[in-house]
């Protein structure tokens, strides 16, 4: 079922244009303390900033290519908290998780479940993290739901991402709680296409961080840090253009203006950064004429101290994508970095980003895998070794759990029960057998197994 084509969206050609799409990084900064004009108008550009006024639609991830070519493409650190992040999101796999009395219970599978058990799906969320991380949304579609169209070649089985600057979020009217559908420029925003549409049901919508300017779309993480990734691309450049330069600051040369007339001065300039501006040239000596001074301005790394003016920056970038700076080594994080502070490091990062990441994709993706009645769609973590304990510490666990059943089933719990219980840790789950300890029996009493009515028995025993 698709949504009607109608004026719902449909916009002059000259509105369609990419000339001012999508933005370039400069603009995509400067955008937060001017509005873009545009044909005369004036429009909000922050995050996915709509090219065109009209309140039921809102455009995501208007900055999302020129933060990827400026951000994750030319800033290290960058990279590397978002890699840390895909590599460890791109683990999960998707059960169903049944519900008992309102509390979650045990994972299953279902044959529903076969479009994420293909090895596309780590490839799917890595995609996703990507996504989210520099435009704020993830869009996906069951293939089935694509329109067939003889000009494009047919799309692979499965979930199909979109990506995500070139999706449209429609709602009824400026005023509605709800999303009505989705427009999808197939071939990019271009003059003379027209877009996909879809209904708000055949798309799943990831966003993790809601932008606070709009009703339905995400924020990418990287927004509020992009003065903090010019601060530290300006500081990559600094120390290239000092090491460039043979490894020094910049140098004034005082000559005495009667000792050449301009002419003579020119020539002079020339024959000496043609002779000594190379990097091959560090450390040589410079012979100059008594007559000329040189002075060194600036300050060099150790006076700026260069090394923690950067290293508080990129903790500032670690700690926007939730991320602790000694999981991507940072040299802040390593700088007091034990195997005990990575452990601690490691349980935030997974119990901190990771895992309420992986639980809004679990709900983000059931409107293409519904799951069943008195179930959800659920991540399983079990088997990502980066969140196993340690061995001291699982080994402890594992005491502990073998206690506690010992003592449960003295006490005449269901052993299966038990069992259970200490896996879900759901006590509300523990049957009794019916049979208690022999401590609670009346003095000259013993169980039996049974008194035929299903029901424990106790047989006195004889006196003297």
């Amino acid at each position: 079922m698709k949504l009607w084509k109608g004026p719902l969206l449909a916009r002059e050609d000259s509105e369609r244009s990419s000339a001012t799409y999508p933005l370039s990084f400069q603009g995509y900064v400067d955008s937060w303390n001017n509005y873009m004009i545009y044909n005369g108008n004036q429009y909000p550009v922050g995050i996915g900033g709509e090219t065109y006024q009209r309140q039921n639609v809102e455009s995501s991830g208007s900055g999302f290519s020129s933060l990827v070519t400026q951000a994750y493409y030319c800033n290290g650190v960058v990279f590397a908290c978002v890699l840390a992040r895909m590599l460890l999101f791109s683990e999960a796999r998707f059960q169903y998780r049944r519900f008992n009395n309102g509390r979650p219970g045990d994972l299953f599978g279902s044959t529903d479940l076969a479009i994420l058990e293909t090895p596309a799906v780590s490839d799917m969320l890595s995609q996703a993290e990507q996504d989210v991380s520099f435009a704020g949304n993830w869009f996906a579609v069951n293939s089935r739901a694509i329109p067939v169209d003889p000009g494009r070649p047919p799309p692979p089985p499965g979930i199909v991402r979109f990506r995500p600057d070139w999706v449209d979020i429609i709602s009824a009217d400026e005023y509605a709680s709800h999303v009505l559908g989705y427009a999808y420029w197939y071939a990019g925003r271009t003059p003379g296409y027209e877009p996909d549409l879809y209904l708000a049901d055949q798309v799943a919508h990831y966003k993790p961080i809601p932008d606070p300017l709009a009703r339905f779309r995400g924020m990418s993480w990287v927004t509020p840090i992009i003065r903090e990734i010019q601060a530290d691309s300006m500081a990559r450049d600094h120390k290239i253009e000092f090491f460039s330069h043979g490894g020094t600051n910049n140098t004034v040369y005082r000559i005495d203006p009667k000792s050449m007339t301009a002419e003579q001065f020119d020539q002079f300039v020339d024959k000496f950064q043609s002779a000594k501006a190379d990097p091959n040239n560090a450390y040589k000596a410079i012979w100059i004429r008594a007559a000329a001074d040189p002075t060194v301005l600036g300050s060099n790394f150790e006076e700026m101290d260069f090394k923690q003016v950067q290293g508080a920056g990129e903790t500032r970038i670690a700690a926007a994508a939730g991320v602790p700076p000694v999981i991507v080594g940072l040299s802040e994080g390593l700088q007091a970095a034990t195997y005990s502070n990575y452990s601690q490091a490691r349980r935030r990062f997974a119990d901190g980003t990771m895992r309420p990441l992986w639980r809004n994709f679990a709900g983000s993706l059931q409107t293409l895998v519904p799951p069943p009645p008195g179930a959800q769609l659920w991540y399983d973590d079990r088997d990502i070794q980066f969140l196993k304990e340690d061995e001291q510490d699982s080994a402890q666990v594992n005491q502990l759990n073998a206690t506690t059943a010992r003592t449960l089933i003295d006490a005449g719990f269901v052993p299966d029960t038990v069992v259970q219980a200490i896996a879900s840790g759901d006590m509300t789950r523990l049957k009794h057998s019916g049979l208690v300890s022999v401590q609670l029996q009346e003095p000259g009493a013993q169980p039996a197994s049974s008194n035929g009515s299903g029901n424990p028995a106790t047989v006195a025993l004889p006196s003297g």
